[in-house]
């Protein structure tokens, strides 16, 4: 592994609290440079959140250039110049490149996703994950796991709770990386916000993200359409919009448009909160006129198949309410190309992939150590900025860990 990171005496003890890709990547860099790193962890073992990310097909980064790269990150206050030189400093190629330091060869998606080269046509987190924990064993990286933080005091001293005993740590140098508040059981739990905010620390309350949204079906919606995707679309939010596929739920919609939309819907005040969907984007409403013909009743079943509808958008032209009867194709029409649907609330914090908020980007300084707090350095998801799916999260998880375990060194 390439040692382009200060090199400082073996004397300055790092105290890394999560054990998730951002803390664990700031440990790497810490101890390549010679500081004596101990990762703390509430859960059993580390990096659970990590496993669960890539159950299905770990996607590590995008391949994207970085210019439409960094465009993907949003948050309020977001130093966007910042942010970015942080990104650049560990980019996409740069985590691949890590990856392959590991024995783990990457590969492009057509969609742009940088997946590990399939082992036994599996693509899995875990070989990597073993192979990262070897690596900083080999480093002298300590772990301790079961121990969950319960705060700091005036003199900077680390309480944590320990198999029902409190416990004392102190380090010279802190990184927080407790990850956000989605997927509780790996240990991203967001009670560190309570934490901090007793410390005098601005943090702005965790919210679900990359996560579906409610609206109120009618039961014969759901009946007819729970679990059928609605297909090429366009889905707008105010100014937003974003073309694929969602697939209608009991409970709203979930998959990526709407996921990317999540800003833009969370925005809105819960009175105006619209989604509009054209289920027929290449086509214009005089061109669905021309295709239904001399059509004069049935007119959703004709556009089935005259349109090609799919099963979940005809059950929302036939039962969503305040909409027909229809009684001309040119009404029908408008409808397929701007269908109105009122929006309740995100799904629970808790089913999200990702959250929203975090400590406040004016509470950090540009080597994202806490102002109040000299010393304790903070990583990963706890900041506020967000990304969508698709690698984004992981790289900022990486990039943020990598520039945090930097500046330790640097002090």
């Amino acid at each position: 592994m390439a040692q382009d990171f200060p090199s400082v005496q073996s004397t300055l003890s790092v105290a890394v609290i999560g054990g998730g890709p951002a803390g664990l990547r700031a440990a790497e860099v810490a101890a390549a440079g010679g500081a004596r790193v101990t990762v703390y962890d509430a859960m059993p073992s580390v990096g659970r959140k990590f496993l669960v990310a890539g159950k299905s097909g770990l996607n590590l980064t995008n391949g994207e250039p970085m210019d439409g790269f960094l465009e993907k990150y949003s948050g309020p206050g977001l130093p966007r110049e910042r942010w970015n030189a942080l990104v650049r400093g560990f980019d996409n190629e740069a985590l691949r490149q890590w990856a392959a330091g590991l024995g783990v060869e990457t590969f492009v998606a057509s969609s742009g996703k940088v997946f590990p080269v399939p082992v036994n046509g599996m693509i899995k987190a875990a070989p990597l994950l073993r192979r990262w924990l070897d690596r900083l064993r080999e480093m002298g990286v300590e772990f301790a796991t079961r121990h969950r933080w319960l705060g700091m005091d005036g003199a900077g001293r680390l309480r944590f709770e320990h198999q029902g005993q409190g416990l004392e740590v102190v380090a010279d140098r802190v990184v927080l990386a407790l990850g956000g508040g989605s997927w509780p059981r790996t240990g991203s739990t967001g009670g560190w916000v309570a934490v901090l905010r007793e410390l005098g620390i601005e943090v702005n309350d965790l919210e679900p993200a990359n996560c579906g949204w409610e609206m109120d079906w009618p039961q014969s919606v759901v009946e007819e359409a729970e679990g059928l995707p609605i297909k090429n679309a366009v889905f707008r939010a105010g100014e937003m919009e974003r073309r694929g596929e969602v697939v209608l739920t009991r409970y709203g919609l979930e998959g990526g448009p709407i996921y990317r939309l999540g800003p833009a819907l969370r925005g809105m005040g819960d009175a105006e909160r619209v989604l509009t969907i054209d289920f027929k984007p290449d086509l214009s409403v005089e061109d669905l006129v021309e295709k239904m013909g001399a059509v004069k009743k049935n007119y959703v079943r004709e556009a089935r198949r005259r349109w090609k509808l799919d099963a979940a958008t005809c059950a929302l032209l036939k039962h969503l309410p305040d909409r027909g009867p229809w009684r001309s194709v040119e009404q029908l029409a408008r409808e397929v190309k701007a269908c109105r649907i009122p929006v309740g609330r995100p799904r629970p914090l808790e089913d999200a992939i990702s959250s929203a908020g975090g400590v406040a980007w004016s509470e950090l300084d540009e080597s994202l150590m806490l102002r109040k707090l000299p010393g304790v350095y903070v990583a990963g998801e706890m900041v506020d900025w967000e990304a969508p799916t698709g690698g984004y999260l992981l790289q900022g998880c990486f990039a943020s860990g990598t520039h945090v375990g930097r500046r330790v060194l640097e002090g």
